[in-house]
């Protein structure tokens, strides 16, 4: 057979597997493989099991997939009743990665947090390949949802699942989707919050293409998975950066006897050009405090310092400090010390209105707060029991909330501003009152804002 002749029955082999592919994605027929069934994963496998596709959810935590099984979700913004129609509708959760090779696509929403050294832990990703490159086929598609340095993919991905012969482009499809869900967001969800897709050729960029058009609104795409990469890393920059900004803002207005606050609403009504951010006791979330420092590291191979984005990171992670020398001047204003008092922490989510405890600035707070000698309690309805973290351990439930409660300590904090607290009893009864949060927009003298 001639040179010529190869190449053109190489090219149709390739063609034909893309447009299967395509095929089976576009047609429902496909089964979709969701590895990691958190934050990211759970809300995206009940949005493609809701079109009609066959699910299989993968995950290393056997509690999670009983719970699952039994039809109850373990995320509170999430119903249950959102996991027995998944179930019904032939959903299959599993801790056995064997069965990676009965999916069609399998997408990838493991955590990316950093190490001690504040440096990108890729270990959960990498893991996580390594358990499913033996079982991987020809005309899979994998994609990758966790926020991460531009690279990973090309670079960490690719030569493990060309590791077992598979060529990327022709055998099987690669692709970088980041994942944007904002847990407890009233007005976006999975479906209509616009996804990003980078694939690793043309080819792997079509088919990722195809598996996210049928569950999401609108796809975009990108030339490469390392633009798709950087994306993510900018979108999340640019929130630390603008967000360090009024932490910093804020500090100058007290110095200055203003409240930012109110600058901060009185500056929205310009109609254009301005972005309201605002300030708070530090960064929470799985991505804003700690994709920066993926950038900074990866950034560093090409010998780039990004001073604008570590400043912005220094200004965010020394905010819990400066909340507790706020706590500290407010007691010693009533002749007390830290050591002793009874603190109580209204609000441990890392923001209002979910349960959602990762890199949550309270936690820090907690701990700064009883390394002083308080005597620390919280409320939060949304954290009925303080969860297992990796770096912080408290072994407490939700204090109930009523005038008595609160009038039985000697300083509340309010590090995250729930809507379902009623703030007008906390003003009435505490006795005295850190807001971190604008909460009280006028002057009280209870009320010192840090």
């Amino acid at each position: 057979m001639g040179e010529i002749a190869s190449r053109r029955i190489l090219g149709l082999s390739k063609a034909m597997a893309k447009f299967a592919t395509i095929n089976r994605l576009n047609e429902k027929s496909a089964t979709i493989g969701i590895v990691g069934l958190g934050y990211v994963g759970l809300p995206l496998l009940l949005r493609y099991c809701e079109v009609g596709y066959k699910v299989i959810g993968f995950d290393i935590d056997q509690s999670k997939v009983d719970s699952l099984l039994r039809g109850n979700s373990y995320i509170e913004h999430i119903p249950s009743q959102y996991i027995k129609d998944a179930v019904a509708k032939g959903f299959v959760p599993t801790t056995d990665f064997s069965r990676a090779s009965e999916a069609d696509a399998l997408i990838l929403c493991v955590p990316t947090p950093l190490d001690k050294h504040r440096e990108p832990d890729l270990s959960f990703v990498l893991d996580t390949t390594d358990s499913l490159v033996s079982y991987l086929r020809p005309g899979q598609v994998v994609s990758l949802e966790s926020t991460t340095y531009p690279g990973t993919t090309d670079e960490k991905l690719l030569p493990r699942i060309e590791s077992h012969g598979l060529k990327a482009g022709h055998d099987i499809f690669l692709v970088y989707s980041p994942e944007r869900e904002d847990p407890g967001n009233p007005v976006f969800n999975t479906r209509t919050i616009p996804k990003i897709c980078g694939g690793y050729t043309k080819s792997c960029l079509e088919v990722g293409m195809a598996l996210y058009g049928q569950v999401i609104d609108t796809v975009v795409p990108v030339s490469s998975t390392r633009a798709a990469e950087l994306t993510k890393l900018l979108e999340n920059i640019h929130r630390a950066v603008n967000i360090g900004l009024v932490n910093e803002m804020k500090i100058v207005a007290d110095r200055m006897g203003i409240d930012i606050h109110e600058v901060i609403r009185a500056a929205s009504t310009k109609p254009f050009g301005f972005e309201p951010y605002y300030p708070g006791p530090g960064l929470g979330g799985h991505c804003i405090p700690i994709d920066p420092f993926y950038l900074t590291w990866k950034a560093r191979e090409y010998g780039v310092h990004t001073r604008f984005i570590e400043l912005a990171g220094e200004i965010n992670s020394s905010m819990p400090n400066y909340v507790i020398s706020k706590v500290t001047h407010a007691l010693n204003l009533q002749k007390k010390a830290i050591n002793g008092s009874k603190i109580l922490v209204m609000g441990i989510a890392y923001k209002k209105n979910v349960a959602d405890m990762r890199e949550s600035p309270a936690a820090m707070l907690m701990e700064l707060l009883r390394e002083r000698g308080a005597l620390v309690s919280y409320s939060d309805p949304h954290v009925p029991v303080f969860p297992k973290m990796r770096e912080h351990t408290f072994d407490l439930k939700s204090e109930p909330l009523t005038p008595a409660t609160v009038s039985s300590y000697d300083l509340v904090l309010i590090a995250t501003d729930h809507a379902k607290f009623d703030y007008s009893m906390i003003l009435e009864n505490a006795s005295l009152i850190v807001d971190t949060r604008g909460v009280y927009l006028q002057s009280a003298p209870n009320v010192v804002k840090a």
